[in-house]
This record gives C-alpha cells, structure tokens and sequence, in this order.
C-alpha cells in the first residue's frame, strides 16, 4: 500500500507519458489534443477540429519550428512526444467535462507552454540559411531553452504525404534533430576542456608561452594551424583567442591523460544528458596509452572525439554561469483550455562543472577571443560577447571543415543568452558560425 500511494503520486504520471506506453493513445478518444504554445502564447502546434469531427494536426510556423515542436505522424519526435501526455488531460471547467462526458463529446486538452522565444527560434532558423547544421539557444542562470534549430528541415504540415520520400534517402537524415543527436567533431571548440585541464594542472597559467612557426611536429606527427597561419610569440590566453592548433598541441602533449579524462567525464562526455529529447551521448575516447600523434589531435578538438552542438550549449552555459550548470528544459508550464495554469516548472541546478576560477578564465579568454581574436565581428554591440570558434575537418585528408562557435552574451537589464552553432562543410567559424551568433545576440538584444 505504501508502494502504491507513492507510486500513484511519484511515478504515475511519467510511466503513463512514456512514449512505449499505449494507454495515452485512449486518452485521444476522450480529449481533443491540446496546443503548444512558445513562452508568449504563441501557437506552435495545435489541433484544428472540421465540421465533421476530423481533427488535423497544425503547425503555423512549420519548418521553422519543426525538429524543436516535433510531430505526430507515424510515432512522434520533440515536444510533442515528451509532453503527449500533458496534452491529452483536460483540465477544463469540472462542469464542462461532465457535460462533454454526458453528451458524449471531447473535452480539450491542455495547452503546454514551452520557453521557446519565437522571435530568438526565428532569427536562429533564418541565421543559419541554407547551411546544414544545428543552433541551441539556452539561458545559463536559468537552464531554459530558448531555441533548437536543425537543418535541413521538414513541413510538419505535410509529413504524412512526404513520408516515404523523407524516410527513402538514408543519407539526408531529415528527421534527425541534429541539435541533439548529431554527433561531430569539435575542433576548436573543444579547446576550452584542453584550457581547463592545463589551468588544473599549472598553478601559473601566466607562465605558460609558446613560439608558433605554423605547425608544432613532435616524432613523425605534424599538427598544422588554420590555414598555415603562423602566430608568433604566445602566452595561453593568445593562443586561446588566435585558436593556435600548434600551441594546443604542444599543451596536449604535458598533461596527465588519466586526469583528462576524468575532466570530460566530468563535464558529460560519454556520459547521460539531462534532457527529455532524444539525444546521442558525446564520446571522448582519449586512453593514457594513446600515441602522441592521437593525443595531439585530441587537444585541439580533433581525432575520436564527437559532440553534439546541444551538449555544447550545456558546456557553455556553464561557463557562463560560473561553472554550474543548471538543469536544461523547455516546458514552462502546463494551462488548462482558459489559460489557468495546471503543472509549474522551474530551473533546478544540475551540478557543478567547472570551479569558479576556471570559469572565471575562460570567460576572460572568451572576451579576449571577441576583442583581439578569431571572433572580432562581435566586438562594439551594445553587449558584451565571449566565444570561441572552431573549424573542424571532418573527412581525412580533405580542408573541408565545419564552422563552430560557442559562447554567450550579456547586457544590463537582460538575463544573458549561450548558444552553440555549427554550419556543415561551411569553413572557418571565424567567417560564418559568428555572423550567425551576431544575428542571433542582435535580435535577442533588440528587445
């Protein structure tokens, strides 16, 4: 009896929304589906009942929204899975339902109300253009999610007639979100774990310097900056902000390995996210019997490692909150058919990543990297921007790359926005993922 009072209060509701769970699918017998809606009452999905009694799922900002919201044809994905059971209660007036119950009709459903900003899920969504790729959007005091963006995208107002022609062509993966299950190599990006890692194993960081040639060679192993390019005289914080493969080769080279990894296991690689989206875990795959050449590549974000842009958004955000990171979601709350709230949810502290005096430096590199470095084209907004970039080849032997970047922004008055952006195949970060992010902070900030 105890099991079942703290079942019923504990666990029922979440065993009964689990996506396996067929008994959901008699509560659309009863309730008409209700709506999701973005954090200012927006529609982004909501079921349009005809004359006849059809009911047809509709999706006003279609594409723009389609991986992040979902669908509900042929199984679902996004929102709409994960929430499919908040939607298919009604908490409608008792007198109401009693009449709906009497006269046999439905009663409607409850409104989930996400933390999405459109306005933020548009200009993300337009930012990244014809590109391939992912952008994640959260609040870091707060864990809320403010966009997700994959592309290439699909019309959730037609998936069922272009079912079979999305789902024919294995290699375009249309339906993966891949803000969350798509798996890439970091690159540069990933320099911030090597930064932490060094700080962790140094007590001075101002001692550390490095003279850049264009390319750092130890035994048969050769590691090449970005485009040759050959940087000089360096201390951490340059070779930081120039995104110098050499110098981060060469730091790759003096650190404790175990310790390593030990750090990214730390910060969720190979490791769950707390995230109620289908996800892939990021893999680090680093051992302390790794030859030079494999931990070399490894330092600058490249070799075995794979990440998704979601799980560095997450990363991000804790940098920008000083090394915890707060629990991420995209439900705010759920309401009933007039707009009284039924289910509240809140941000909640997930745990700590990073201390706060290596999330005091990279903040410093960040800001540095905007101001002298590879991310100048966000330096004198009317905010103040922290990155780092990063251009990552994804097939041996070639220069083609993809186009990282990852930071955040903050302005008096606003709570500060992280994002995580890559473009596929697109080039440096430098020259396209950090436009976008400028598109993405202007419109944020314009409010």
């Amino acid at each position: 009896m105890a099991y079942f009072t703290y079942f019923m209060i504990f666990r029922a509701e979440s065993v009964i929304n689990n996506s396996y769970n067929s008994r959901t699918e008699t509560f659309a017998q009863k309730v008409i589906r209700g709506s999701i809606l973005s954090s200012d009452g927006t529609v982004l999905a909501e079921t349009v009942v005809s004359d006849d009694g059809t009911e047809t799922r509709s999706y006003p900002y279609g594409s723009v929204c389609a991986h992040v919201v979902g669908y509900t044809i042929q199984g679902k994905s996004g929102i709409e899975s994960f929430a499919n059971f908040y939607m298919l209660r009604s908490h409608a007036p008792i007198l109401e339902r009693l009449f709906n119950d009497i006269t046999d009709n439905k009663n409607e459903g409850d409104n989930v109300v996400t933390t999405i900003d459109i306005d933020v899920q548009k200009a993300a969504y337009n930012a990244l253009g014809s590109y391939d790729g992912a952008i994640v959007v959260i609040q870091p005091s707060t864990g809320k999610i403010l966009a997700m963006v994959s592309k290439p995208e699909f019309d959730p107002n037609t998936l069922e007639a272009d079912w079979d022609l999305l789902t024919s062509d294995s290699d375009s993966s249309v339906l993966l979100n891949r803000a969350t299950q798509g798996l890439y190599p970091p690159g540069s990006i990933f320099k911030v774990l090597t930064t932490v890692e060094y700080i962790r194993e140094n007590d001075k960081v101002s001692g550390y310097s490095f003279d850049c040639t264009g390319s750092f060679t130890s035994g048969s192993s050769t590691i090449h900056c970005y485009g040759n390019t050959a940087h000089g005289s360096e201390d951490l914080k340059t070779s930081f902000a120039k995104s110098c493969n050499s110098s981060f080769a060469n730091i790759g080279l003096t650190l404790n390995i175990s310790s390593f990894v030990s750090l990214c296991e730390s910060a969720l690689f190979n490791s769950d996210l707390p995230t109620s989206f289908e996800y892939k875990k990021s893999s680090f795959s680093l051992t302390s019997d790794a030859d030079t050449d494999e931990i070399m590549q490894t330092a600058i974000g490249q070799g075995q490692t794979l990440v998704t842009p979601f799980h560095m958004a997450l990363i991000t955000a804790a940098i920008a909150n000083d090394g915890v990171l707060m629990t991420p979601y995209i439900i705010d709350h759920t309401e009933n058919k007039n707009g009284v709230s039924v289910k509240e949810f809140s941000s909640s502290e997930y745990g700590t990543i990073f201390t706060e005096h290596e999330s005091e430096v990279l903040q410093n590199y960040m800001a540095y990297t905007v101001s002298n470095g590879t991310a100048s084209a966000l330096s004198g907004q009317s905010y103040d921007a922290y990155g780092k970039t990063g251009s990552a080849e994804y097939i041996d032997g070639s220069d083609d790359t993809h186009s990282w970047f990852i930071g955040y922004a903050s302005k008096d008055g606003y709570e500060d926005i992280a994002v995580a952006i890559i473009a596929e195949g697109a080039g440096s970060g430098s020259s396209v993922a950090v436009p976008i992010a400028k598109e993405i902070f202007d419109e944020y900030f314009s409010k």
